[in-house]
C-alpha cells in the first residue's frame, strides 16, 4: 500500500470510527481536500520517544489529543501491569497548555481502567514537583502534561519512573512496544465518579507542595547571608505565564527574599503566551517585560522559568550596567563555583564528590569542578541520563552527588528529584547573587573572574526547524551526510576526533549524534532535537582572551553551518 493510500485509509477509519467524538470528526472533515494536512496529521502514529509524546494539538494519530494521549496511558498501564509490583500508582501533573488539565484527567481515567490509582495534582504544577511526588509518594510511575517552552499550539507527555527519572531507553523502549499494539478500541477508562467511587482517583496539593519546597530549601548553603542582604537585594522574576509562580516565590521567601518582583503581565497561566514571542527563557524577547520591571526597580537579578519550570533564565547587569543574558552554560558554571565553594568553605565538600553533564555542555563547569578535587561525569543529552546516574550512585553509594546540569537552563543539586529544577536554580542562583554582593561583586564580575582563572570559555547554538515528513527526511540526509563524508578540516583547524554516539561511545546508549574534536580543543557537535522538528549544532572554543574566543567561535559557527545549510 502506497503512502497516499494509507494516510487515506487511517484518516477514514478515524471519521468512521463509532468511538471518536462528533467535534473531532468535524474537525477532520473540514479537512477534505486539503491532502497536504490529512497528510502530516495521518502519516504516522505520534511518536512516543524516550521523552514520550510532544506534537502540535488537533485531531489525527500525528497530533496530540484525548486518544492519542489514551493509547500511550494504556500502553504504560500494560507495562506496569507486567513489570512493576502491586499496589501500583501513577502521579500526574501538567502545566498552563491548553488541554492540559484535560489530557491529565484523560490519562487518570485510563490508568483507573486499569486498575491503576491515579494521584493527580488539583491544580497546575512545575514538572520537577511531579519528580519529587513520584518518590515521595512511592508512586510506580508519574506523567507530566507539558511540552516545556514550545509553541502554544503544542502540548506533550512525559513518562517518569519509580525512581522520579524521565524514563531511560531500556524502559522507554518496553513502554513504546505495549503502545505499538494498542489499538483505540482497546483503551479501557473508567468515568471520573466511578474512578473516585472505586478510590482510583485522589487529588493531591498542598501536603506535597510544602514537602517539597521543604526539600529544596535544605540545599540552601548561605541562610545567614540572605536574610543579611534580604532588603538590598532587587530580585525580579517571570514565570512566563506558567505553572512555576507560586514554587519559585516560596522557595525564595522560604530562604529569606523579600525583594522580590513579580512580572505582573507574566505572572498568571496564559495557555497562549499572549505577552511573547516564545516562552522560552533562552531566548532574549522573553525578558522584555521583565527587563523592563528591572529597569524600573534597579534589579540585581532577573530570573525567567518554562512552562513547567524546569529550566531557569537568568540575567545580570554587566560592568556598563546593562542586563546581560547569561547562557545556561555561563549560569552553570556560576553555581558549579559557588556550590563547591561554599561546601569546601565549611569543610562539607565529599571527597567522592561528583558533577553530571552532558556532552554538548561547556567544559568550562567541568574545569570548575575538577579545581576543587571533584570528579566530572558526562552523558548523553538530556537530564534522563543525569537522574539515571543519581539513581545508580544511590543504589551504589560510590558517589556523592553535588550537581547536574545541561547548556539547555537545565539544573539540579540536592538528591529529592531526578529531574532539572528551575526552582533550586532560582533559588541558588539568586543565594550567588546576594553572597557576591555582600562581598562588593555582582554576578558578571564573578563569571569574568572565572574566565580569567580557567580559560575564555565560549559557545553557541545553531538550529534550523524542519517541520513535517519533508522535515524528518531533510534532517536524516544531513546527519547521513556528515556522518559518510566527516570533514578532515574546518575552516584550516584539523579534525583530530569523530565521535559518533550511534555505536555507543563510552559505555553510554547509542543515539544519533555526532561530535568534532578540532586541533585547538574546540568542537562542534550535530544533534536532531528529541521534542521538536529541529537540528541542532552545539559550537565551543576556549580562546586566553574573550576576543579571542568571541573570533574563534565566530569562524567555527560560519564554516559549519555553511555545510549544513
Amino acid at each position: 500500500m502506497t503512502l497516499e493510500a494509507k494516510v487515506e485509509a487511517q484518516y477514514r477509519a478515524w471519521l468512521d470510527d463509532a468511538g471518536i467524538d462528533e467535534a473531532t470528526k468535524s474537525e477532520l472533515r473540514a479537512l477534505e481536500g486539503n491532502d497536504k494536512e490529512i497528510e502530516d496529521r495521518f502519516y504516522r502514529d505520534l511518536e512516543f520517544g524516550t521523552g514520550g509524546l510532544r506534537g502540535v494539538i488537533g485531531a489525527g494519530s500525528n497530533r496530540m489529543n484525548a486518544y492519542t494521549v489514551g493509547r500511550a496511558t494504556q500502553g504504560l498501564s500494560q507495562f506496569l501491569l507486567k513489570e512493576l509490583p502491586a499496589p501500583r500508582s501513577v502521579v500526574i501533573a501538567y502545566d498552563s497548555r491548553n488541554q492540559s488539565p484535560e489530557f491529565a484527567l484523560e490519562s487518570a481515567l485510563v490508568l483507573a481502567g486499569n486498575g491503576i490509582a491515579a494521584y493527580v495534582f488539583e491544580s497546575l504544577r512545575t514538572t520537577p514537583e511531579l519528580s519529587f511526588a513520584v518518590r515521595h509518594l512511592g508512586a510506580s510511575a508519574g506523567i507530566v502534561i507539558t511540552a516545556s517552552h514550545n509553541p502554544p499550539e503544542y502540548n506533550g507527555y512525559k513518562v517518569y519512573g519509580p525512581d522520579g527519572g524521565q524514563l531511560v531507553p531500556h524502559m522507554a523502549d518496553a513502554v513504546i512496544a505495549e503502545i505499538r499494539d494498542v489499538t483505540y478500541a482497546q483503551i479501557r477508562k473508567l468515568d471520573r465518579a466511578a474512578a473516585e467511587e472505586g478510590n482510583l482517583l485522589h487529588w493531591i496539593g498542598q501536603e506535597v507542595d510544602e514537602a517539597y519546597i521543604a526539600a529544596v530549601t535544605a540545599v540552601s548553603r548561605n541562610p545567614g547571608v540572605v536574610k543579611a542582604m534580604s532588603d538590598k537585594l532587587q530580585i525580579v522574576y517571570t514565570p512566563l505565564h506558567g505553572a512555576g509562580n507560586l514554587s519559585v516565590r516560596a522557595a525564595l521567601a522560604a530562604v529569606g527574599f523579600t525583594q522580590v518582583h513579580v512580572v505582573a503581565e507574566q505572572e498568571m497561566p496564559d495557555a497562549n503566551f499572549s505577552t511573547v514571542k516564545s516562552p522560552n527563557p533562552e531566548e532574549r524577547d522573553a525578558f522584555k517585560l521583565a527587563l523592563e520591571l528591572a529597569a524600573k526597580v534597579d534589579a540585581d537579578l532577573i530570573i525567567g522559568t518554562d512552562p513547567d519550570c524546569d529550566r531557569m533564565g537568568a540575567v545580570v547587569k554587566d560592568s556598563d550596567g546593562e542586563y546581560f543574558i547569561m547562557t545556561g552554560n555561563q549560569s552553570g558554571a556560576i553555581m558549579v563555583d559557588y556550590l563547591l565553594s561554599s561546601l569546601k568553605e565549611t569543610g562539607e565538600l565529599p571527597a567522592d564528590g561528583v558533577v553530571v553533564k552532558t556532552i554538548v555542555t561547556s567544559e568550562m563547569g567541568a574545569v570548575i569542578a575538577q579545581s576543587y578535587g571533584a570528579q566530572v561525569m558526562n552523558t548523553l543529552t538530556g537530564f534522563k541520563y543525569i537522574g539515571e546516574k543519581m539513581t545508580q550512585f544511590d543504589q551504589t553509594g560510590e558517589h556523592t552527588f553535588l550537581f547536574g546540569y545541561e547548556e539547555s537552563y537545565g539544573y539540579l543539586a540536592g538528591n529529592y528529584a531526578r529531574d532539572k529544577d528551575a526552582v533550586i536554580a532560582s533559588m541558588l542562583i539568586a543565594e550567588a547573587c546576594a553572597y557576591y554582593k555582600s562581598k562588593g561583586l555582582s554576578l558578571y564580575e564573578v563569571l569574568q573572574g572565572l574566565y580569567r582563572q580557567h580559560g575564555y570559555f565560549l559557545e553557541k547554538l545553531e538550529s534550523r526547524t524542519m517541520k513535517g515528513k519533508d522535515g524528518v527526511e531533510q534532517i536524516q540526509g544531513i546527519m547521513s551526510d556528515w556522518r559518510t563524508n566527516p570533514p578532515a578540516e574546518i575552516n584550516g583547524r584539523q579534525v583530530v576526533e569523530v565521535l559518533d554516539y550511534s555505536k555507543g561511545l563510552d559505555g553510554l546508549p547509542q543515539e544519533n549524534v555526532l561530535k568534532y574534536v578540532l586541533d585547538d580543543n574546540s568542537w562542534f557537535c550535530l544533534r536532531p532535537s528529541g521534542t521538536e522538528p529541529k537540528i541542532k549544532v552545539y559550537f565551543a572554543v576556549c580562546g586566553k582572551t574573550g576576543a579571542e574566543s568571541k573570533e574563534q567561535l565566530e569562524a567555527l559557527v560560519q564554516a559549519v553551518m555553511q555545510r549544513v545549510d
